[in-house]
């Protein structure tokens, strides 16, 4: 993160504990400008409305938050994004974002690649703000970049993430060809991905064939930006970024939840089993949910308070 105007985010001076949202352009390591917006937990407000005192005064530092990670083609105002940021904001402090190249962010897509830092910007945003328990939750694309995001930025004995200070020598659980990229404050303390690939490149269902012919081709791009609203990269990836199958032995200690649909029209279910089996004896929770589609549109709001209450009681206290 670096400093653009005022100190390191680019935000109104709203008080923490007003009601409507507070946005916030931030600044990842690459330069790129992120939408994000910040909402306070809703628990006890009818409380506080009704004029009844809390026992104890909710703060940043002690209300958990949730930074949510949107799929391909999605942004921090779509429908489906708000309704799970109601959701979450019942059980914890909610940030959405727009991944870059999609909604009022800037930069183009790279697919889940550069992604992680926009992640990384959100998560040091919430912690800026005073919240030390963060949750980060992916659906889709967004799945695969918290995978990521979960192995490449990792506390440690002191509670800090790994950063550049570290010299060629110091024990690193990251391949290098990631980078060492990690500032301080940006790593999450749980970790949830929902209907999230396995490995890169799959092709087996005919919506992944079709995005896949988004992504790659001039005509499809075209569609991307025109008819959904999504920027996307010419480039291709050099090099290769860690797979999510990779990244998911690497993310332990921090407890893992991994959600999918058996009605998953781009992945079916030997991706989560993957993921699941890589995570390693108790590594990871496994849900699969029956009838369930794909990401968070297929996320009903009985399926987002329980994920909201599995992630908040993993926390440390």
């Amino acid at each position: 993160m670096s400093s653009v105007s005022e100190g390191r985010f680019l935000s109104s001076s709203v008080p923490l504990l007003t009601p409507p949202p507070r946005c916030a352009t931030l600044l990842t390591d690459d330069g790129v400008r992120v939408e994000a917006v910040y909402e306070p937990c809703t628990a006890g407000s009818a409380a506080a409305r009704d004029g009844v005192a809390a026992t104890a005064a909710a703060t940043p530092a002690t209300t958990p938050a949730i930074v949510v990670a949107h799929g391909f083609t999605g942004s921090a105002d779509r429908p489906a994004v708000r309704r799970a940021a109601r959701a979450f904001a019942q059980r914890a402090a909610v940030i959405t974002f727009s991944f870059r190249g999609h909604g009022r962010s800037g930069g183009r897509s790279t697919v889940g690649d550069r992604e992680v830092l926009d992640l990384a910007a959100a998560v040091a945003w919430a912690r800026e703000l005073g919240h030390t328990r963060i949750v980060t939750v992916g659906f889709s694309m967004g799945g695969s970049v918290v995978l990521r995001h979960g192995a490449l930025y990792t506390a440690d004995s002191t509670g800090d993430s790994l950063d550049d200070s570290l010299d060629a020598d110091t024990p690193v659980r990251v391949p290098e060809r990631e980078g060492r990229t990690r500032r301080t404050g940006a790593h999450s303390d749980v970790v949830v991905s929902v209907s999230a690939p396995a490995r890169w490149y799959y092709r087996g269902m005919a919506p992944m064939r079709r995005l896949h012919w988004v992504v790659t081709r001039p005509t499809g791009r075209l569609v991307g930006r025109y008819g959904f609203r999504t920027r996307i990269a010419t480039e291709e990836w050099n090099p290769v970024p860690l797979s999510p199958v990779a990244a998911v032995p690497l993310i332990a200690p921090a407890p893992l939840l991994l959600v999918h649909g058996d009605r998953d029209p781009y992945f079916p279910l030997d991706h989560p089993r993957m993921l699941a089996e890589a995570a390693g004896p108790g590594g990871a929770e496994l849900w699969l949910e029956r009838g369930m589609g794909h990401a968070e549109n297929a996320a009903d709001d009985a399926l987002l308070a329980r994920i909201a209450d599995w992630a908040t009681a993993a926390l440390p206290a």
